[in-house]
């Protein structure tokens, strides 16, 4: 799929997330980039392909698309996207974006709307703060320096340490290819 096909469906995705979101008091701009990244993610690491197959890259809050904002600013010249400034109670103001019009789900196998429904779902009770904490887990994030693109096959890394299971069988595999 070219670039351009990737980013109509990442505009389609941008619109469906806001829609689903709507009555998410904590959704803003930063918790639709992480929503994002995580529904394609996911997504290549349970099926082997991205829902949208943009590239992310890293910033300070976390991985976001690297094309979001043209994405974005499209979106809001067409009046499908609005950005709606919300006043926080921490007297900071959230950048809401709000879906002026249905997403065309005709761009969405059923494998890849139940995977964004079900990262919007895991993420529901976390505020911005948190959903970026959770991406800067991501060993994909940890491994780029800022601005880098986010390889898909991170999301199959782990720095969490082996048990002796995991170990044990890993020997196993090496031992058996004569790497051990």
């Amino acid at each position: 799929m070219g670039n351009i096909a990737n980013e109509v469906k990442l505009a389609e995705m941008i619109l469906y997330v806001c829609q689903k979101c709507a009555d998410d008091p904590c959704f803003g701009s930063i918790k639709l980039n992480k929503i994002l990244y995580f529904a394609d993610f996911y997504h290549y690491g349970n099926f082997g392909a991205a829902i949208t197959g943009v590239e992310y890259q890293k910033l300070p809050h976390g991985p976001a698309p690297r094309r979001l904002l043209p994405v974005r600013n499209r979106l809001i010249e067409e009046r499908a996207l609005g950005i709606q400034p919300v006043a926080l109670r921490s007297g900071d103001t959230q950048k809401r974006p709000v879906n002026l019009r249905q997403a065309d789900l005709r761009q969405f196998s059923g494998e890849e709307i139940a995977t964004i429904d079900e990262i919007i779902d895991c993420l529901k009770n976390l505020n911005s703060a948190e959903a970026s904490d959770l991406s800067h887990k991501m060993v994909g994030w940890q491994l780029v320096d800022e601005g880098e693109t986010i390889p898909y096959s991170t999301v199959f890394l782990s720095n969490e340490p082996l048990d002796d299971a995991e170990i044990n069988r890993g020997m196993e595999i090496a031992r058996k290819h004569g790497l051990a």
